[in-house]
């Protein structure tokens, strides 16, 4: 067994059996968790992240009223219709620093630097639940964004491994996801490649149970490791089969034509909210990424350099329209998913919204007091809540509040200290 590796390509990842210096190790289970059940069914929970990678103009932004009675601000103004079925926080944020370099940590907590050091390294929460109750569906998540932009595009969803998710990129891509079929042909080889593929599976597993024996700790940590990774591709392959040969959704609109991020907005709400409609998916991420270009809403300047505005009047104005065509595009969006019925409520009603971003001032790269507006997913609603006081609230503690009511027994969540709801 010394250095014997086994490959396994086309899941998306590279399963290694680990060098371990005792070459042996104690028996360790191995089975698929995989439910069987096809289709969250009406009412399940449902959860949606939107993240703008530059944030919002705060001063525009928040209102200086907590409660229920808190004033219509400028950038609240497109939402003021969908108030009562969302709250407004402010004093919430993760206690990192690195300007658009900690932007990811908008839905860990955790810089992807510190990864290696954490159990479960910076898992944003979309893949965490997607681990946790994403299964049920042909889609454990959908992730949603650009690979356009400043700083590599779209990193808002994150793996326990600390691989970045790359995101469905346009409306066309997203569309053929949902609603095109494979071929007969396709669907006969994929059968084949299943097949084959949970063969090597199952030859890793023999493998690594024979070195189950005589290993020491630091030995154990690694093959346990190696072992969930298994795990993983297992639950992708056996999800992958069980929908080989099952049609997806008749689609409900022709197939798109990709245009712009600016323009393109509203058509990804759409098809995020029929995603959720036809259960193909519980989970979903949207980020509005660094190519989102002023040039489609008439200013002819970069949003980036906008963003650090130095005070200046023209380019304030400039970011409060498109950062107010930004959160009109999300009041839709949540106008159309308290149209939907999902049983006996609203799909709103069934879906958790969060809505915010990782950068909390672009202009002197702050990542703390942070954006955040949380909507639906049955909470009581109508309200700004500010969050102060001499201990600091993280904002991962209103995150361990929404896997609990998603169905998720969790304590703790990146660098939460407990629940805030």
């Amino acid at each position: 067994m010394n250095r014997r590796r086994f490959i396994l390509r086309s899941l998306t990842t590279t399963l290694a059996l680990p060098w371990l210096p005792s070459l042996r190790a104690a028996e360790v289970a191995a089975n698929s968790a995989i439910q069987t059940g096809r289709g969250a069914g009406p009412g399940a929970r449902r959860f949606v992240a939107i993240g703008n990678l530059l944030g919002f103009q705060g001063k525009q932004f928040f209102p200086s009223t907590p409660g229920r009675e808190y004033e219509k601000t400028t950038l609240l103004e497109p939402l003021w219709e969908n108030r009562s079925q969302m709250t407004v926080y402010r004093g919430l944020d993760h206690g990192v620093k690195g300007g658009h370099f900690a932007v990811h940590s908008f839905l860990s907590g955790v810089l992807q630097s510190e990864a290696q050091s954490r159990p479960n390294g910076n898992v944003t929460l979309d893949q965490y639940l997607a681990d946790e109750v994403g299964f049920e569906t042909r889609f454990p998540s959908l992730t949603v964004g650009s690979e356009g932009g400043i700083h590599g595009g779209c990193q808002l969803a994150w793996t326990k491994s600390g691989v970045r998710v790359p995101p469905i990129t346009a409306p066309a891509e997203l569309f053929e996801r949902l609603f095109v079929s494979d071929s007969a042909d396709r669907r006969a080889r994929r059968a084949q490649e299943n097949g084959l593929q949970t063969s090597i599976l199952d030859s890793v597993l023999k493998d690594a149970n024979r070195l189950s024996q005589r290993v020491n700790r630091e030995d154990k940590a690694k093959l346990d490791e190696y072992l969930s990774s298994v795990r993983e591709a297992e639950k992708r392959l056996e999800l992958r089969s069980r929908w080989t040969d099952q049609p997806k959704p008749e689609a409900p609109l022709k197939q798109p034509t990709n245009r712009n991020a600016v323009e393109d907005l509203p058509l990804l709400y759409d098809l995020i909210a029929l995603a959720l409609q036809t259960d193909s998916t519980r989970i979903a991420t949207l980020e509005i990424g660094g190519d989102f270009r002023p040039q489609h809403l008439g200013i002819q300047k970069d949003h980036h350099g906008l963003s650090h505005h130095g005070n200046d009047p023209e380019a304030i104005a400039n970011l409060i329209i498109l950062e107010k065509y930004q959160l009109a595009q999300f009041g839709k969006f949540l106008t159309r998913l308290a149209g939907i019925q999902d049983g006996e409520r609203t799909l709103l009603d069934s879906t958790t919204v969060l809505f915010g971003s990782g950068m909390g001032d672009a202009n002197v790269h702050n990542n703390s007091d942070l954006p955040v507006i949380l909507a639906g997913g049955g909470y009581a609603h109508g309200e700004f809540r500010q969050v102060s006081g001499s201990h600091k609230t993280p904002l991962c503690n209103l995150f361990v509040d929404i896997a609990q009511r998603m169905g998720v027994e969790v304590t703790e969540f990146g660098n939460s200290t407990g629940r805030f709801s």
